[in-house]
């Protein structure tokens, strides 16, 4: 079993960033892919970004070229550097590791992103 845990959300206003962080334990999740992905309230859970063992990474039209995925092995964590945040940013952000056949098989409980106007 995965057990992940996000941190780092929290209410900064537009233009702003945060970097958050998915800590992994109960086994190395180097070997996963992982990925993040919101939930707006009265909306569904959209993907954000993926990123492959080898470090490939893939993000959704709304966040290219502002947010970044990355992975630190020897911490089996994996972070998203959000920078240039809007207000329709704003959304619980979730961790997801081990996607296989088009789904995450572990998820965290979340972190509230809130980005002011």
């Amino acid at each position: 079993q995965v057990q992940l845990v996000e941190s780092g959300g929290g209410l900064v206003q537009a233009g702003g960033s945060l970097r958050l962080s998915c800590a992994a334990s109960g086994r190395t999740v180097s070997r996963y892919a992982m990925g993040w992905f919101r939930q707006a309230p009265g909306k569904e859970r959209d993907f954000v970004a993926r990123i492959w063992s080898g470090g490939l990474t893939y993000y959704a039209d709304s966040v290219k070229g502002r947010f970044t995925i990355s992975r630190d092995n020897a911490k089996n964590t994996v972070y998203l550097q959000m920078n240039s945040l809007k207000p329709e940013d704003t959304a619980v952000y979730y961790c997801g590791a081990d996607y296989t056949a088009g789904s995450y098989k572990y998820w965290g409980q979340g972190t509230q992103v809130t980005v002011s106007s």
